[in-house]
């Protein structure tokens, strides 16, 4: 692909980022740039957080610098995070920005919508998770969590293992249901929603947890020896999905290491004193590139810890901006002039 640039700033929507970004690109996008931080060829991620009445705001950083792009590459996401933003307002949850820049000369390069880039990026990062730490024949899953993730973890995972059935959990059985009849015929697949987590989805090879819980809900009598345990859910200190004595007897493996300790299920489990940091087997990073181990025995309980790093929004974004360029896609700005840049005028070939 040539290398491609333009004069000023390109702004894309939600349903630009739809139409230039598959999950499977996404999913590929995202395991190397695991493999590119485990390498040290990345602008090391950070995240700043606080909270508001109903809800809260965090900013993620982070970059590539390697082989991937020709070009070094930064983001600053800024998201709203506001549960009750569909019931109350008719609005999403997750809304926020993104700003993609150049990292060798500091011009911003485009501001992206950030839903459909959050919603995706998070799923591609579990099915990348679930490549390397899931069973091969891995064909049952239970979602905990029925909201706009809950479908975009689904989609992902359908790309990398062979799931044949699903049981859909929420605590509003409503969503349950709506779950399952949208994804039945979308996926192909059998899913049932179910009330309570229970003997059936004990069954479950892989379990997905994506919800804004502040108490604990799956445990050690929820998972059977072998499964998976894609935690997502848990972004924030006072968010919780997994009792902290399943962590402590399972494999733990997490996204970034320090965010997890602040923020993820790793948090309660440190702060409840059933584990340590050094009881963590690895990021991602390392499982990905080979560093450490992923699964090592079908009987071996995993726990993916997932609270989201900008390594996977500067995945995506860079990917999206690149197909934008080729296609003329998005609006172009000029932020050091009230004018707009003509369209027409914006490609040009270095």
């Amino acid at each position: 692909m040539p290398d491609l640039t333009v004069h000023g700033t390109l702004v894309l929507t939600r349903n630009d980022v739809r139409t230039l970004m598959s999950i499977d690109e996404c999913i590929v996008a995202v395991e190397d740039a695991f493999r590119e931080h485990a390498a040290g060829r990345s602008i090391a991620p950070g995240v700043l957080g606080t909270h508001v009445a109903n809800g809260g705001f965090h900013v993620k950083t982070a970059g590539l610098a390697g082989a991937i792009q020709r070009h070094p590459m930064f983001v600053a996401k800024v998201n709203a995070n506001f549960p009750g933003n569909p019931a109350q307002h008719g609005l999403a949850t997750i809304q926020g920005v993104i700003i993609l820049f150049d990292a060798g000369d500091g011009r911003p390069l485009a501001v992206l919508d950030s839903i459909e880039i959050t919603s995706v990026r998070t799923a591609a990062a579990s099915a990348v998770a679930a490549l390397h730490l899931a069973r091969r024949h891995a064909a049952i899953v239970t979602v905990c969590g029925c909201g706009e993730q809950g479908r975009s973890q689904l989609r992902a995972l359908v790309r990398v293992r062979p799931i044949r059935r699903v049981f859909a959990f929420d605590v509003d059985f409503g969503k349950a249901e709506a779950y399952a009849t949208e994804l039945s015929g979308e996926l192909d697949l059998d899913i049932r929603p179910v009330r309570a987590l229970g003997r059936g989805t004990r069954r479950s090879d892989i379990w997905v947890t994506c919800t804004p819980s502040r108490r604990w809900f799956v445990g050690r009598e929820h998972v059977a020896p072998g499964a998976l345990v894609l935690a997502v859910g848990a972004d924030n200190h006072d968010k919780q999905e997994i009792e902290p004595e399943l962590l402590a007897a399972s494999t733990v493996v997490v996204d970034v290491l320090e965010q997890c300790a602040a923020l993820g299920d790793l948090h309660h489990a440190l702060e409840s004193g059933v584990m340590r940091r050094e009881n963590v087997h690895a990021e991602l990073a390392d499982v990905v590139s080979g560093k450490r181990p992923g699964r090592v025995a079908d009987d071996q309980t995993i726990v993916f810890d997932s609270t989201g790093t900008a390594l996977e929004d500067v995945a995506a974004a860079q990917l999206v901006y690149r197909r934008a360029l080729a296609t003329a896609a998005g609006t172009l700005f000029d932020l050091g002039s009230a004018l707009t840049a003509p369209n027409a005028d914006r490609l040009v070939s270095r």
